[in-house]
């Protein structure tokens, strides 16, 4: 009398691609959130850079404003405008944005070889990242400065 011989691993589930499908899926599932705070903090990362670059332009646009020729020259308080307008025209923030601080100072007043300087900071609080992260440290600054010579 034969008798079977019994298979190996006979009672063991199937090693196969199928099997893989599901350990697949939940390690896709505890990695996303990380990709997802990843790809947020690059969109964060630029958007502080584009805000710099508008912050330079602002700066530039009320010095230059401010240095044309025009009778009577402009007031600190008209360039100062003029550079908080365009700034907060173009800035882009993930909620309640704060106004950009300006500073204008004339070394020798509005004569032809005087300069202007413009100076604007701003606090920048950032999308999802950025408000985290100035809540655990110190918030982001970002500052521009541009000084022309009035003409």
């Amino acid at each position: 009398m034969k008798t079977a011989m019994p298979m190996p691993h006979a009672n063991r589930a199937n090693h196969g691609p199928r099997a893989s499908r599901g350990s697949a899926a939940i390690e896709f599932a505890i990695l996303l959130p990380f990709l997802i705070m990843i790809l947020v903090g690059i969109i964060d990362v630029n958007l502080i850079f584009y805000n710099d670059a508008i912050l330079t332009n602002a700066a530039r646009a009320g010095a230059r404003a401010g240095t044309v020729l025009q009778v009577p020259p402009l007031t600190t308080t008209q360039i100062a405008a003029i550079t908080t307008t365009y700034a907060q025209n173009n800035l882009v923030t993930g909620g309640a944005a704060t106004a950009p601080t300006v500073t204008v100072t004339q070394s020798n007043g509005t004569t032809p070889g005087g300069s202007l300087q413009v100076a604007v900071s701003y606090t920048y609080q950032g999308l999802l990242l950025g408000s985290a992260f100035s809540a655990l440290a110190s918030p982001v600054v970002l500052n521009a400065t541009a000084v022309m010579i009035y003409e």
